[in-house]
């Protein structure tokens, strides 16, 4: 199968190299020439322009994008578009809201052009372990891409599959990483309810070894739990601040709209958006009150 993959960061070059392995041709494209550049070095072919990528694949083509949410995919299938033709699939398999995904495939549905969401889970470790995807779509536009998709899953039978029409597998992927915040916030709540109990002088990196094999929370984050523990036992030099690719938000939002409780995640999202608070008002009023009513005191910053 010939597969255009558009956007050649970490994870898009990663992904074109997983499907050449699988015994498939990869044009890559990226604004970028430094990107092109590192693709080429990994023995892959490039395209400098759209227009290139379109014209070196044999119809119907297979475009894959992985560019960043928002306005940039929408303006790379505003360029797109032109140049394709009625039985061309698009493939969206970056973290999209599902909402657009839905609205992407009704504008590449009136040309002809089928248009793939596709939730991918993997991050830096899927050009040898596989990517977990979730197609949304049209069923027969997915099946044409099976080979594709298993070459990037971690077996052709297991790891991917077409989950519903479209919208679905950003729907499914938003869910995933709310799921994902959750997870990780208790491992990062436990491990500091360790550290803090210094009369035990806990072992953390031996814990999280430990509960690596046969405990009932064992898991992938928990195996990097034990890495990052491994390497940097007071994880000196990491400052306490975490971000988010708003796929959290999302989750919550609909979590709101379909009037499903979901405090976990929830509560997950918040603790992001605090770690971010270098002078917190919130902190410094709760001071203040506490001091009014009890004459508690505070302390001066």
């Amino acid at each position: 199968m010939d597969i255009g993959m558009i956007g050649l960061g970490k994870m898009g070059a990663n992904m074109a190299q997983r499907l050449q392995r699988g015994g498939h041709r990869v044009v890559g494209y990226d604004p970028g020439e430094a990107a092109r550049l590192g693709l080429e070095e990994r023995g892959l072919e490039t395209a400098d322009s759209l227009a290139a990528l379109v014209a070196a694949l044999p119809a119907p083509r297979t475009l894959w994008l992985m560019v960043p949410a928002g306005a940039p995919v929408d303006a790379t299938l505003e360029a797109l578009r032109p140049l394709l033709q009625a039985g061309d699939v698009l493939v969206d398999g970056g973290n999209s809201n599902y909402r657009d995904s839905q609205r992407r495939a009704g504008q590449c549905r009136e040309q002809g052009v089928h248009f793939l969401d596709c939730g991918t889970s993997g991050g830096v470790w899927g050009l040898g372990e596989g990517y977990s995807l979730m197609v949304g779509g049209d069923a027969s536009a997915a099946e044409r891409l099976r080979p594709a998709f298993e070459a990037l899953a971690p077996a052709p039978d297991r790891g991917w599959g077409r989950v519903g029409p479209s919208g679905a597998g950003h729907f499914a992927k938003m869910v995933h990483n709310g799921i994902e915040y959750g997870m990780m916030q208790a491992y990062a709540e436990g491990f500091a309810i360790m550290q803090r109990k210094e009369s035990l002088a806990l072992d953390l990196p031996q814990v999280a070894e430990i509960w690596r094999h046969g405990s009932v929370v064992r898991s992938w984050l928990l195996d990097l739990t034990a890495d990052a523990l491994a390497d940097n036992p007071a994880l000196e030099g990491i400052a306490p601040y975490v971000p988010d690719s708003g796929e959290g938000r999302w989750t919550v939002a609909e979590a709101i709209d379909l009037d499903v409780s979901a405090p976990v995640i929830t509560l997950a999202l918040l603790e992001r958006l605090r770690s971010r608070e270098d002078d917190s008002f919130a902190d410094k009023m709760l001071a203040a009150l506490r001091d009014r009513f009890g004459g508690h005191g505070v302390r001066q910053g």
